[in-house]
């Protein structure tokens, strides 16, 4: 029987967890030559049972997550339950806790400050990982060495080593359900893309572009409020947030605001550009990235460590070359297109034309597609998780085409603050300076 959150019963539970739990203090990540872990037991799922999932890290992300499950279990979309939500913060657990009960759930939900006793959960299949990237690929390794499914918000990891370490995490547990969240790969335009790519339809492929822009009077992602409330020692653990980076001083800004900071974030091209390169990864097959140059910088939002203006070249091994511009001070971006021998794709979410090349006009029709309205594709990506985990189908946004976006994401970052090119060896897995 379930037990009712009333409005009672949801304070008088988050500070018991919160008092009762004791803080995360980790201070290193873990050395990538240690052995990659394996799960010896992973939760079965019965097909009349709901999925039950845990959320770590309840900030806004995290706490929409927490809405959108319950509200796909209210309209019969699915059958999931929150049952778990952890974060460091205790005001962001309270806060996250009652948006569960105002959405409609009407079961125990379990507040944790310490993400691994959500893990040691036997009951949840699956766990959704919100936290700032600099903790993605820890978590996502001990979620899946606890026999857990897990979709990690993007970017998959802040740095390409543990990319590369979470890739052999994953080959080592096959069975593993592991999602990343970039949902523009649910839109039909881009599987129609890689279809007529695949059929060779528009010859070889030989460059692309696409672009993420937009722009704001004050400054990106300064709409993130800091909360008077958060008191580091009393009801926020400054210190397991910084976790695998090891501790620098408290910084309400850095707390709210972490994608403004190099230390914790690429910026513009993991937190926007993944969107698009992700999908167009997809569609085009092209292998792993080879050699990645950028240039950009700080051109109107100086307060921002990160940049404002990126802009990228990409080759790869499949002989492509792809062009990216990233931008939060002008909202004018590139056309998403695929430049072929014989015609060209214009992908815009549901929608693709394709255009001949003049010289292959008649051999080539003009074609146009529109794919049904997949309305939210974040809902629509939350749904394929959950269904790979009744099906255990290998999802679309998964490691590998993570790890490959991670290259570009990594190799881009490096480039921008370190003004070199850089050379990935898809062979050794090494990067290399030009």
């Amino acid at each position: 029987m379930t037990d009712p959150l009333t409005r009672r019963a949801f304070l008088a539970r988050t500070a018991a967890a919160a008092g009762a739990l004791a803080a995360l203090h980790v201070d290193s990540p873990a050395a990538e030559a240690a052995p990659v872990p394996r799960a010896h037991t992973r939760p079965t799922i019965r097909p009349d049972e709901p999925l039950r999932i845990g959320v770590i890290g309840t900030g806004g992300m995290g706490t929409e997550h927490c809405r959108a499950f319950i509200r796909m279990a209210k309209d019969g979309r699915a059958d999931v339950q929150v049952v778990a939500v952890s974060d460091v913060c205790e005001p962001r657990l309270h806060s996250a806790l009652e948006a569960c009960m105002k959405t409609g759930a009407d079961y125990t939900i379990h507040a944790y400050r310490d993400y691994r006793q959500l893990l040691t959960d036997p009951s949840i299949h699956g766990v959704l990982i919100a936290t700032p990237e600099h903790w993605h690929a820890k978590m996502v390794e001990d979620a899946v060495a606890a026999g857990k499914d897990v979709y990690v918000e993007k970017p998959m990891t802040l740095r390409l080593p543990e990319a590369l370490r979470l890739r052999e995490v994953v080959r080592a547990n096959p069975d593993a359900i592991v999602v990343v969240g970039t949902q523009y790969t649910m839109y039909p335009g881009y599987k129609e893309a890689q279809r007529l790519i695949a059929e060779g339809t528009i010859g070889k492929p030989v460059w692309s572009q696409t672009s993420y822009c937009r722009n704001s009077k004050d400054g990106e992602w300064l709409y993130y409020e800091i909360d008077p409330e958060w008191k580091p020692g009393v009801n926020l653990d400054w210190r397991a947030w910084c976790g695998p980076l090891g501790e620098a001083p408290w910084d309400p800004e850095v707390y709210a605001r972490w994608r403004r900071y190099r230390r914790y974030s690429t910026g513009i091209i993991g937190d926007l550009l993944v969107h698009r390169i992700t999908p167009l990864l997809m569609a085009l097959d092209v292998g792993w990235p080879t050699r990645v140059v950028a240039s950009g910088g700080h051109y109107v939002d100086k307060a921002m460590e990160n940049h404002d203006q990126v802009n990228i070249n990409v080759e790869f091994e499949g002989e492509h070359t792809m062009i990216v511009a990233g931008s939060t001070s002008n909202e004018v971006g590139l056309e998403t297109m695929v430049r072929g021998h014989r015609a060209n794709l214009y992908i815009d979410g549901r929608r693709l034309t394709l255009r001949p090349e003049r010289i292959y006009a008649e051999e080539v029709e003009e074609y146009t597609f529109e794919g049904p309205d997949v309305g939210n594709p974040q809902d629509v990506l939350r749904l394929h998780w959950l269904e790979c985990m009744r099906t255990r189908e290998k999802p679309v946004s998964d490691v590998e085409l993570g790890t490959r976006v991670m290259v570009v994401v990594d190799l881009a970052t490096r480039s921008l603050w370190e003004g070199k090119a850089f050379e990935f060896d898809p062979a050794t897995m090494k990067v290399r300076a030009l």
